[in-house]
């Protein structure tokens, strides 16, 4: 899993089996393990490495609010972090702390591996950002502690706009399509205006929840999929279009690659995560040897004529429910995430946990941009099965398929309705 210090995109987690055992009262909720004399903190490396005296700014305080205790931290990289946390699980040696990446947590909440907190006992949680909020929460009740986001922007090289008379940022879709309409004319077919990754879901549904669309719709506890209504349809549509339009690279890739291909110069814009483009034109990256300084970032528009909504990633922090310190446990997160931690958080270039910070990045020029880019957010189904959906890949399939034209947008999302719909309910 790539992250960087403004974009945390989980992936989906581990489903992992847990048999019922300890004691699964909340973690701060009560006084489960308030007397703790030992706390296991787990975090990625990111915190390690780049915000290392937030973590002791936590741990003073725990320790001035409980003399003699002992904490531990334990550091891991996104690719292992779960196969050590599923392996850790299986015993009676749960930490009691863990970083979670957003889009890990449901597998994890469906199988009870999180004790519940109270989010009234955590600064700020009446303004967590909604789709953070949405990644902590399982049938009504909350399992985690959002950390930190991430958003995403558009990006686009100003020698190129500049060079078709454009001088500034789109500020409407429409303005957006006629920079572009002259970028492609001017470029030709073996360049990409706006390189748009086929398989790239977090985009293209992006484009259906502006159209008013979903990929699916709880109703009386059971999910259904919703790619086929009119409105999704209405967004997939607008997202064929870009990818017939614009892009004029192999259209069966994702965008794991998207930030080499912009720095290879074989195009003109990138809709992705805010760190792409700094990685682009990094030195190692740009073989064109213009993208430093060359290079502006700014808010996707909709062709709804808002902003277009961002999936959210970022982090989460969860106490497992195995944890025998679960009330110290939630005391240390809201030290390290709670009001204190958030700016200093933001002082390190991540975006906050909650609408009242991100309000104040928007008057910043050097924040603006990602803050409110984030301020419109959508997050994946909340659904048992939902990690079955990502397993099975059936939007990037569906999303191929339409890219190719091997099918109709109306025939490619029936047939993912019908696959989603057979295992989205599924624990």
């Amino acid at each position: 899993m790539k992250r960087k210090l403004i974009a945390a995109i989980g992936i989906a987690g581990m489903m992992v089996s847990l048999a019922a055992c300890g004691d699964s009262d909340s973690g701060g909720s009560d006084n489960t393990g308030a007397d703790a004399k030992e706390l296991t903190v787990w975090l990625t490396v990111d915190a390690q490495n780049n915000w290392p005296e937030l973590v002791k700014a936590a741990d003073d305080a725990i320790k001035k609010k409980h003399p003699g205790i002992k904490i531990n931290h334990e550091y891991y990289g996104w690719p292992d972090k779960n196969t050590k946390l599923d392996a850790v699980l299986a015993t009676d040696k749960a930490p009691d702390v863990v970083e979670m990446g957003n889009t890990e947590m449901l597998g994890y909440m469906v199988k009870g591996a999180f004790a519940p907190v109270d989010p009234a006992k955590f600064d700020n949680a009446e303004a967590w950002l909604d789709g953070l909020k949405a990644s902590v929460t399982y049938e009504g009740e909350t399992y985690g502690v959002p950390y930190y986001a991430g958003g995403r922007v558009a990006n686009w090289r100003k020698d190129v706009a500049a060079s078709v008379g454009v001088k500034s940022p789109p500020k409407t879709y429409e303005e957006l399509t006629s920079a572009l309409d002259k970028i492609q004319k001017e470029e030709g077919d073996k360049f990409s205006a706006w390189y748009q990754p086929t398989r790239d879901w977090y985009a293209a549904m992006s484009f259906v929840y502006d159209a008013g669309g979903s990929i699916a719709e709880e109703s009386g506890g059971q999910w259904k999929a919703n790619l086929s209504s009119p409105e999704s349809i209405k967004g997939l549509e607008a997202f064929k279009s870009v990818v017939d339009t614009y892009m004029h690279g192999d259209k069966t890739k994702d965008e794991a690659d998207r930030y080499i291909v912009y720095g290879q110069g074989k195009s003109a814009m990138i809709f992705g995560a805010a760190w792409e483009g700094a990685t682009s034109e990094d030195p190692k990256n740009d073989k064109t040897g213009k993208l430093k300084g060359n290079l502006e970032s700014f808010v996707m528009p909709g062709p709804s004529g808002k902003n277009l909504p961002v999936f959210l990633g970022g982090s989460d922090l969860a106490v497992p429910v195995k944890s025998d310190a679960q009330a110290v446990a939630a005391e240390w997160i809201n030290a390290f995430a709670g009001a204190s931690g958030q700016k200093g958080l933001m002082a390190k270039g991540n975006l906050p946990n909650n609408k009242t910070d991100l309000a104040t990045l928007k008057n910043d020029p050097a924040t603006a941009v990602p803050a409110t880019a984030a301020e419109s957010n959508w997050f994946v189904p909340m659904a048992p099965g939902w990690g079955q959906v990502e397993k099975a890949q059936i939007l990037q399939t569906m999303l191929q398929n339409i890219g190719t034209g091997k099918k109709t947008v109306e025939a490619a999302a029936k047939e993912a309705d019908a696959a989603i719909d057979k295992v989205i309910n599924t624990k």
